[in-house]
């Protein structure tokens, strides 16, 4: 009986929504790497967080050759956009000249276009499932 009282609630908890999430993991191919100086930082974010510094879920990867692999844990099912830069001096963010211009690599899901200014979100949008989802980017320079 026990066996069958313990279904039935699962049921019940799956049914209004209370069971956990799963989470997945999300693993990034990063390619074009100008050289293997510094680390590439990958970033998976939701729409309301895309383009800014607090991602959820990030990973440090010492850039070697012209691609990588990044594997970030833990992320939910849903709509994400991935960002990557190729952190060549190692500080933590993406240097730019006096224009504006970014003199590191960067690169986004879907290989979003980056026209005169960032992609939009839909344009790097990728769906995460559960269990693993792999996607790939080019990194550009300019």
């Amino acid at each position: 009986m026990r066996p069958l009282a313990a279904a039935a609630a699962g049921l019940m908890l799956a049914a209004t929504g209370a069971l956990p999430a799963r989470a997945a993991t999300v693993e990034v191919v990063v390619e074009g790497l100008r050289n293997a100086t510094g680390q590439i930082l990958v970033a998976v974010c939701p729409e309301s967080l895309f383009l800014g510094r607090e991602c959820p879920w990030v990973s440090r990867v010492p850039a070697r050759g012209q691609s990588i692999v990044a594997r970030l844990e833990g992320v939910p099912p849903g709509i994400y956009a991935i960002q990557a830069i190729h952190d060549e001096n190692a500080n933590m963010d993406l240097d730019r000249n006096f224009v504006g211009y970014p003199l590191e690599g960067l690169g986004f899901s879907n290989d979003a276009p980056i026209r005169f200014g960032p992609p939009r979100f839909g344009d790097a949008a990728v769906t995460v499932r559960d269990p693993e989802t792999r996607a790939r980017l080019t990194l550009r320079y300019f």
